[in-house]
């Protein structure tokens, strides 16, 4: 009789705690601001890009990244992706050195992916020479043509992009 509670209590933790792991989300209003860098180049980041074993073989697909703090202090990265080099294999991970505008502590990260190959990311991580490292679990096909990923910022500002996908100036 114990072990059978026992399990039940267990079984109902591993349930709630994976319920709890919030999926990605679209974003079709998020803002890429490519011209607000006012101190562009000043810092580092390193992003590390886990691909899923799960995924395609590889992805030919274009690739872009955005993520910032709650401030609105926002690093975009396009095209992180190289066909050449089969970025974004099954079962890998790329790391990336990215430089931008400083940040506070990294609260948003989001992925774009243009094309027909589809891919599987299973997680990205931020590394930042003046911020601690976040990582974001994705385990989930990147829709296509639209922005996807996480926004824990607990401030206002809101991160956006216009319809059409040109990048706000």
């Amino acid at each position: 009789m114990m072990k059978t509670v026992c399990f039940i209590v267990l079984f109902a933790l591993i349930s709630t705690a994976k319920s709890s792991i919030k999926p990605p989300l679209p974003n079709p209003n998020i803002k890429i601001n490519d011209t607000n860098h006012k101190n562009e180049g000043a810092c580092s980041f390193t992003v590390r890009i886990v691909t899923s074993c799960s995924s395609v073989p590889y992805t030919r697909d274009q690739i872009s990244l955005s993520f910032g703090d709650a401030y609105g202090n926002q690093v975009y990265a396009p095209r992180i992706d190289d066909p050449s080099t089969m970025t974004f294999e099954r079962c890998s991970a790329d790391t990336f050195e990215i430089y931008g505008p400083c940040t506070y502590e990294i609260c948003y990260v989001y992925l774009y992916r243009s094309g027909y190959d589809g891919w599987l990311p299973e997680r990205v991580e931020v590394y930042g020479s003046d911020t601690r490292a976040v990582s974001f679990e994705y385990n989930d096909w990147l829709p296509g043509e639209v922005w996807d990923g996480y926004n824990y910022c607990s401030s206002g500002y809101v991160v956006g992009v216009d319809r059409d996908r040109s990048l706000m100036k």
